[in-house]
């Protein structure tokens, strides 16, 4: 075992630096998201009792993402792209201080509170993103993606458990004086702690920011336009995995203990697959995790809906868990090769691309959160939270087709960029 763990070591050294020092920097961070996307929803739950106010904060933050990703564009022609990456991890911290220093929960409060932390992922993810490009290759992404999908699992399975336990037990036994507001502010210093951690990782080298050119345009390649449907189904999906397992835990099976039990029984198995298939799956192998991602998702959203039960929402929280990882180790990289190739095609620069899909993401999120927040306010909560997952789930089968007509898309493109440029210099179009 220790020769195999020097071994995996040794391979993840001989990775270019830079790719290493955004892993470690995301491997820190990954401390944090379970945070933000489970306890948050988890906080609002227990001071408010309102599922539609958790959509509400849901909902603003992901409008202050895309909002924040056209300044970053903006900031970068002054700031280093890893000061702007530090700066919306550290603001994370902020937003979940400023929520819990909220005297009463209303939904002003907690939408501002949800713009802030709309705000900070919008800095995290663009910049994270062109780093994750221009780190990488096509060949070197499988095992990125799949080294920092591994720890991201890793730490929904620890975090939750460790938080869960912390808070269950400063209510029962009468820590803080029984405040279990005092309990979360504490979560929130941690995360702090966690995101100063990570951005003295992010500062150890220099990074190069993207090509000063115009990331703003209204027109794109075809192949660009189906992605972006890609993107929306994407997005439709992600609003209800940080707010429909919250929930659903506080109301049919327990407190913030049994949440954070929940999402730890079958992690630990399912970290260290991705981690194989981030080393050993090539390319090709992409579209098939997808579909695979897909399917257990559906799985698991037919048996909430079947069940409606305690068991029904622990069979989905599982599938959750493997869908999560399974869909990104897939979707990422079949991102970044679309960006790779048409940023040659048609000389843009690459965060152009990278800000445009936001806006994809963001057209999903809203439709998908629209519905649940009809759903909860003028027909019923059960309904939102036991049809409306399943219906999101087999919109999820479309993107399949999709993605396997996208990836033929881009090996035609690659092959015609090439022959009608044959005296181009673009390193990552050979790999």
């Amino acid at each position: 075992m220790k020769n195999r763990l020097l071994g995996e070591y040794r391979f993840f050294m001989t990775m270019p630096r830079l790719m290493r020092l955004v892993l470690i920097t995301n491997m820190i961070y990954a401390f944090v998201l379970p945070v933000i996307d489970i306890f948050v929803g988890a906080y609002i739950m227990r001071s408010a009792d309102s599922p539609a106010m958790v959509a509400v904060y849901q909902l603003c933050v992901y409008t202050g993402i895309p909002f924040t990703f056209a300044i970053n564009g903006y900031l970068l022609k002054k700031f280093n792209v890893s000061r702007l990456y530090s700066f919306g991890m550290l603001l994370s911290g902020v937003s979940m201080l400023f929520m819990m220093s909220l005297r009463h929960m209303s939904f002003t409060g907690v939408a501002v509170a949800g713009f802030i932390m709309g705000a900070s992922f919008g800095f995290f993810w663009a910049n994270r993103d062109f780093l994750a490009l221009d780190t990488t290759n096509d060949k070197n992404r499988n095992y990125y993606y799949g080294v920092e999908t591994f720890f991201y699992t890793i730490t929904f399975i620890l975090v939750p458990a460790a938080i869960g336990w912390f808070l269950v037990s400063s209510t029962r036994h009468g820590w803080f004086d029984g405040n279990i507001t005092s309990a979360y502010r504490i979560v929130a210093y941690a995360v702090i702690v966690l995101t100063i951690l990570a951005s003295i990782v992010i500062h150890q080298d220099k990074f190069r920011n993207p090509k000063q050119k115009k990331f703003i345009h209204w027109r794109y390649d075809w192949l660009w336009n189906k992605f972006l449907v890609l993107a929306a189904l994407k997005g439709s999906v992600q609003g209800y995995l940080v707010t429909a397992p919250a929930i659903l835990i506080m109301r049919l099976v327990g407190d913030e203990g049994s949440l954070g039990l929940i999402q730890s029984v079958s992690g630990i198995i399912t970290a260290f697959m991705l981690y194989l298939l981030g080393r050993t799956a090539k390319p090709h192998h992409r579209l098939y995790i997808f579909a695979a991602g897909i399917i257990v998702f559906f799985i698991g959203a037919l048996t909430n809906q079947l069940l409606f039960s305690a068991l029904g929402v622990i069979v989905f929280v599982l599938c959750k868990v493997l869908f999560m990882p399974l869909h990104d180790i897939a979707y990422f990289p079949i991102q970044m090769r679309i960006i790779d190739v048409l940023s040659v095609k048609e000389n843009r620069s690459e965060f152009a691309y990278i800000f445009n899909h936001e806006f994809g993401l963001y057209l999903g999120r809203f439709l998908g959160l629209g519905l649940f927040i009809y759903l909860a306010f003028f027909v019923s909560e059960e309904v939102a939270l036991r049809y409306s997952l399943l219906v999101v789930a087999t919109i999820q089968i479309m993107s399949i087709p999709l993605a396997k007509n996208i990836i033929r898309h881009v090996n035609r493109t690659i092959d015609q960029v090439k022959k009608n440029n044959p005296d181009l210099d673009a390193p990552k179009l050979n790999v």
